[in-house]
């Protein structure tokens, strides 16, 4: 009998136990960011394909059977292309060529299911996301026992046979939890968020979890104190500096910055950036312009349409 190291009794105990331990594994992420299996595209198009070079099979019987109908002596196996009830009523009557039809049109309806059932399931299969590295490289150290040791031994993989590579394949990989489109502050905090704690009892399990609406509130919270001082130091700034050149000056780089902040800490579009930025920058040049110690008249900011705008003296002044 060969001998089994306490290294390998342990792994083979209910700390290790294969399949019920990574299932345990991936349901314990609070985020569902652990679902990831194969697609098998190769093998879904193969399907495809059969399901399809069926169909036209059919599709050229169906045509022949209709073919020998039309050219058929008999009037009322003509009319059968016509007439649904002359059809069926042959086909009752046994004649042979309208029972094929019958049958045939029977077999088409259960061949054109089937295709059209895995066209619109691959169709939904093909819109799910490839995981992220670090969700990926996380599962594949825990399934190689790679993630950290007890000892010196080597560890055993804790999935073995054919299934022991199936996560290898990177453009195969689906992850079935669909993340919204994360900005680079949310994925910078993601990869290096020091709030997490350890669950797991396995000696080999390194992996620590952590909530991801944490990281979204303190992205939000960021973000909202990032635009507050934005705006207000430079509000404040602008109201210091007397020189005009170092003001236009000012509203250029404040304006720069605010427009990197939000496509860094946003998941705004172009469109809404190039907006955003507009609005931010016509609110400098109006307070640049107006007159702050009340000896001029006051201006007033008129929005026009497409996000243009408009200073002009505020109403009531003379």
């Amino acid at each position: 009998m060969a001998q089994i190291t306490r290294s390998q009794n342990h792994e083979l105990s209910y700390l290790r136990a294969g399949y019920p331990s990574l299932a345990a594994w991936i349901a314990r992420d609070p985020d569902h960011e652990a679902f990831v299996f194969r697609r098998f595209d190769r093998l879904a198009a193969r399907n495809l394909l059969h399901l399809q070079s069926r169909l036209i099979t059919v599709e050229l019987e169906i045509d022949q059977l209709d073919e020998e109908a039309r050219l058929n002596s008999d009037y009322e196996a003509r009319q059968s292309s016509r007439r649904w009830e002359t059809l069926v009523r042959r086909a009752e009557e046994g004649k042979e060529l309208e029972k094929k039809r019958l049958a045939k049109g029977e077999e088409l309806e259960a061949r054109i299911r089937e295709y059209h059932d895995a066209l619109l399931r691959q169709a939904q299969v093909v819109e799910l996301h490839e995981p992220n590295e670090r969700v990926l490289s996380t599962i594949r150290e825990y399934v190689r026992g790679s993630t950290g040791k007890v000892s010196d031994e080597e560890l055993l993989p804790l999935i073995g046979g054919r299934a022991e590579s199936m996560l290898e394949e990177d453009i195969d990989l689906a992850a079935l939890r669909k993340l919204p489109h994360q900005d680079l502050l949310s994925r910078l905090l993601q990869d290096h968020w020091v709030f997490q704690k350890r669950v797991a009892t396995d000696p080999y399990d390194r992996t620590r979890i952590y909530k991801g609406q944490h990281v979204a509130w303190t992205v939000a919270a960021i973000s909202t104190t990032f635009s507050a001082v934005l705006l207000i130091g430079t509000i404040a700034g602008l109201y210091a500096v007397q020189n005009d050149k170092a003001k236009l000056g000012m509203v250029a780089g404040f304006t720069l910055l605010f427009a990197l902040g939000i496509a860094l800490m946003t998941n705004a579009r172009r469109s809404e950036i190039f907006a955003a930025t507009a609005a931010y920058a016509a609110v400098l040049v109006v307070f640049i312009s107006g007159d702050l110690s009340g000896s001029a008249k006051s201006q007033c900011i008129v929005p026009l349409e497409n996000g243009i705008f408009k200073m002009t003296a505020c109403p009531g002044n003379d």
